[in-house]
């Protein structure tokens, strides 16, 4: 792939249609990804130099065609405003990604227990805030975790 530059070659959808190329030789030119997509060689171009942002139809076929679910999580988390609070989310192995989740399923029933706690007589006063805090974090962690899962199966099955 000549003329690559390292912006170009650091940029997530340059990345994607390379890893893709492995399976599906057309793909391993812009050319043949465009044609295929049915959008111009040169808005690729500037989608994988990062001049442009991808439109989120584009988003799908690129994640579809490069059997790369993270394109769109990525869409959404950094480019997209509404995405901004999104968790972070990689593909990772099975096993890693299964034990993060029953690792968090197990604090989740401490998060409940403590919910039940601060919230059974309607106020969270100032010395439950924190205790509030820890469950929102568990809640956060829970959501990282159940998306990686979810990323995994998307690329996978």
């Amino acid at each position: 792939m000549a003329n690559i530059t390292a912006k170009t070659s650091s940029n997530v959808f340059y990345k994607a249609r390379c890893e893709a190329a492995k399976y599906n030789e057309q793909l391993s030119s812009r050319e043949g990804a465009a044609e295929i997509m049915a959008i111009e060689k040169g808005r690729l171009y500037r989608i994988e130099k990062g001049n442009t942002y991808p439109y989120p139809e584009e988003i799908r076929m690129m994640a579809d065609l490069y059997n790369a679910p993270e394109l769109e999580h990525y869409y959404c988390k950094h480019i997209c405003p509404l995405g901004a609070d999104m968790p972070e989310v990689e593909v990772t192995s099975l096993d890693r990604a299964s034990l993060k989740t029953v690792s968090i399923i197990r604090k989740i029933e401490d998060a409940k227990n403590n919910l039940l706690d601060i919230t059974e007589d309607g106020v969270i006063d100032e010395s439950e805030k924190p205790i509030l805090n820890n469950i929102l974090q568990t809640l956060d962690e829970f959501e990282r975790a159940a998306q990686t899962l979810k990323l995994w199966a998307k690329k996978n099955l």
